[in-house]
C-alpha cells in the first residue's frame, strides 16, 4: 500500500486560523446580557433573536 501524501509544512501555515469567539462580549459588568433559560436553569442562555428568544439546549422559545 502507498503511504498517505501529507501536506508541506509551508502549506499549513499558509492557511489562516479563524478568530475564537470572545466570550467576553456576552457580559457587562459580570452580569450576562442573554436571559437564562427557565427550563434548563441558571447557566444555560437563550439566543435573543430579532423576534424571539430560544434555547439552543432544550428548544424553549418565547416571543418577544
Amino acid at each position: 500500500m502507498a503511504a498517505a501524501k501529507k501536506p508541506a509544512a509551508s502549506a499549513a501555515a499558509a492557511k489562516e486560523k479563524k478568530p475564537a469567539y470572545s466570550i467576553s462580549k456576552s457580559y457587562e459588568n459580570g452580569k450576562s446580557k442573554n436571559k437564562s433559560c427557565p427550563k434548563c436553569g441558571p447557566g444555560v442562555f437563550m439566543a435573543s433573536h430579532k423576534n424571539r428568544n430560544a434555547c439552543g439546549k432544550c428548544g424553549y422559545t418565547e416571543k418577544k
